[in-house]
């Protein structure tokens, strides 16, 4: 069974950390999941226990060590788990990337390399901390001490106008660039261009990536709407359904419906007990 929990970060981080989550599952040594990731933020992954993989191209299986940086994604990535695993994760909020990274988030979007290509000995920093914490206060506690390190020594402020943007995507979803922009007070160029540094993709695809991900967490019962509901909202009819799901999540509705996603239902859990 797949166990998880999610923390809030300390408020002076919370501008920086999205979340900071907990997986773990006691699966028997050769029990192997495929799974599909759809991350709307980069996020650092440090496996405590178990083999994590992700296809990095069809049929090529990867590892990237034990601490992870895993851009947004705008196209699903299949990764393998094999045996009990236990992972921690935390979320970066798209408007703290330049803060934290110092390079656009399009140079990682929808790819996975070690944490230590970005932040050397601090990679090592943290994936010490977190082995050595006694329970999952010292888990956040290690992380948020290597975190507000890089916070002091930053060169690039957050990005306040991002920040809004994360919020209006998650909950208006069907808004018009335009009309965002305007509410951001940028041109749709400016926009454009921040976005990508911040989210990794331009602003029409954070706003479909949401929509996809609002409808697959009504259908998998972590929404307040119902899955008709929100396809009535969101899309022109079912074969716009259909497209955008076989892009997203490789694969239709229907299908999804059906099918087991143990990781990816607990990325929408978490999605739903976040901080929007």
């Amino acid at each position: 069974m797949l166990l998880s929990r999610n923390y809030p970060a300390a408020p002076a981080l919370a501008p920086y950390l999205r979340r900071i989550y907990v997986f773990e599952a006691d699966l028997p040594p050769d029990h192997t999941v495929i799974d599909r990731l759809l991350a709307e933020t980069a996020f650092i992954r440090i496996l405590l226990k178990g083999e994590w993989l992700g296809e990095v191209a069809p049929g090529d299986w990867r590892g990237a060590g034990p601490v992870v940086l895993f851009g947004s994604n705008f196209r699903p990535f299949t990764v393998k788990v094999t045996g009990p695993f236990r992972v921690i994760g935390v979320s970066i909020h798209p408007s703290a990337w330049r803060t934290l990274f110092g390079r656009p988030a399009s140079d990682y979007a929808d790819s996975m390399c070690p944490l230590h290509d970005l932040w050397g000995d601090d990679a090592d920093r943290l994936l010490h901390g977190v082995r050595d914490a006694a329970d999952d206060t010292g888990v956040v506690a290690a992380i948020e001490a290597v975190v507000a390190d890089r916070i002091a020594r930053a060169d690039h402020p957050t990005d306040p106008q991002m920040l809004r943007f994360e919020y209006i995507a998650r909950n208006d979803s069907t808004i018009r660039v335009v009309d965002a922009a305007e509410r951001l007070g940028l041109s749709v160029r400016q926009m454009e261009r921040q976005c990508r540094a911040a989210f990794g993709h331009s602003p029409k695809a954070v706003l479909r990536r949401s929509r996809a991900l609002d409808m697959a967490m009504a259908m998998r019962g972590f929404s307040r709407f119902s899955a008709d509901e929100l396809a009535a909202l969101n899309y022109f009819d079912q074969s716009h359904l259909n497209r955008e799901f076989r892009h997203f999540f490789g694969m239709t509705p229907g299908a999804f419906a059906a099918a087991p996603t143990p990781l990816f239902t607990a990325g929408l859990k978490l999605r739903a007990e976040g901080l929007y």
